[in-house]
């Protein structure tokens, strides 16, 4: 279980509550996309499924998130990213997600392409 002390999933090192937390609260909104994406990492490992939906492309977003039962995400790597600044519209974050299912390690590489819309960012897809 993840408090509001405990370290934030998204690997930068701080309270999940002065961290990613906020803005699944909706207190703040991710500055930068490579915030909205460590912040979607951590939606997956707390199970925020609402904030997921908020922050995805509609166009995009599948119809009924459910999470993988068994599934749990252990820690995320920024590989690298383009654009997607305090003062840019678009930008790309590769990352590779680690996670445990059902006591297996397993990981998810991605690309990931972010706009922002009426000033927030979204997830839109992979880059392909």
């Amino acid at each position: 279980m993840i408090t509001d002390e405990s370290r934030c999933p998204c690997g930068l090192g701080e309270p999940y509550g002065a961290c990613c937390g906020r803005f699944h609260r909706g207190a703040a909104t991710a500055p930068t996309a490579e915030l909205l994406m460590r912040s979607r990492f951590s939606a997956f490992a707390v199970g925020d499924t609402a904030y997921l939906d908020a922050t995805w492309d509609p166009k995009t977003r599948p119809v009924d998130l459910e999470l993988a039962p068994g599934q749990r995400w252990t820690f995320l790597e920024i590989l690298g990213k383009t654009g997607g600044g305090l003062l840019e519209n678009e930008g790309t974050v590769e990352f590779r997600a680690h996670y445990r299912q059902d006591r297996r390690p397993g990981s998810m590489h991605e690309n990931s392409r972010f706009v922002r819309v009426g000033g927030q960012w979204i997830y839109v897809a992979p880059v392909t």
